[in-house]
Protein backbone atom coordinates (compact mmCIF):
# COMPACT_ATOMS: atom_id res chain seq x y z
CA UNK A 1 0.00 0.00 0.00
CA UNK A 2 1.78 3.32 -1.01
CA UNK A 3 2.12 6.26 1.65
CA UNK A 4 -0.67 9.18 0.54
CA UNK A 5 2.46 11.52 1.85
CA UNK A 6 2.45 15.03 4.35
CA UNK A 7 -0.30 17.21 2.97
CA UNK A 8 1.71 20.03 3.95
CA UNK A 9 4.18 18.97 1.09
CA UNK A 10 1.69 18.29 -1.53
CA UNK A 11 0.15 22.05 -0.39
CA UNK A 12 3.44 23.92 -0.64
CA UNK A 13 4.41 21.91 -4.01
CA UNK A 14 1.00 22.55 -5.25
CA UNK A 15 1.30 26.55 -4.64
CA UNK A 16 4.97 26.82 -5.68
CA UNK A 17 4.49 24.80 -9.31
CA UNK A 18 1.01 26.76 -9.58
CA UNK A 19 2.83 30.13 -9.14
CA UNK A 20 5.91 29.55 -11.23
CA UNK A 21 3.25 28.35 -14.17
CA UNK A 22 0.79 31.18 -13.53
CA UNK A 23 3.94 33.32 -14.38
CA UNK A 24 4.47 31.66 -16.96
CA UNK A 25 0.68 32.32 -18.50
CA UNK A 26 0.80 35.75 -17.41
CA UNK A 27 4.20 36.37 -19.10
CA UNK A 28 3.01 35.11 -22.31
CA UNK A 29 0.41 36.69 -22.30
CA UNK A 30 1.50 40.05 -21.44
CA UNK A 31 4.06 38.83 -24.63
CA UNK A 32 1.08 38.85 -26.81
CA UNK A 33 -0.53 41.67 -25.50
CA UNK A 34 -3.84 40.24 -23.93
CA UNK A 35 -2.38 41.27 -20.23
CA UNK A 36 -0.41 43.50 -18.58
CA UNK A 37 2.26 41.26 -16.35
CA UNK A 38 1.48 42.06 -12.72
CA UNK A 39 2.43 40.25 -9.61
CA UNK A 40 -0.94 40.37 -8.72
CA UNK A 41 -2.61 39.21 -11.46
CA UNK A 42 0.16 36.11 -11.21
CA UNK A 43 -0.54 35.87 -7.81
CA UNK A 44 -4.40 35.36 -8.71
CA UNK A 45 -3.75 32.82 -11.33
CA UNK A 46 -1.54 31.21 -9.18
CA UNK A 47 -4.85 31.00 -6.21
CA UNK A 48 -7.10 29.88 -8.79
CA UNK A 49 -4.41 27.10 -10.34
CA UNK A 50 -3.55 25.89 -6.86
CA UNK A 51 -7.60 25.41 -5.80
CA UNK A 52 -8.61 23.64 -9.07
CA UNK A 53 -5.45 21.24 -8.88
CA UNK A 54 -6.34 20.16 -4.82
CA UNK A 55 -10.45 20.19 -6.01
CA UNK A 56 -9.44 17.60 -9.00
CA UNK A 57 -6.63 15.95 -7.47
CA UNK A 58 -7.33 15.20 -3.15
CA UNK A 59 -11.15 15.45 -3.07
Amino acid sequence: MASQGDIRVLLALDLLLSAAFAAGIVRGLDFVGVLAFSWGSVALLAVVIATVTYLVTLR
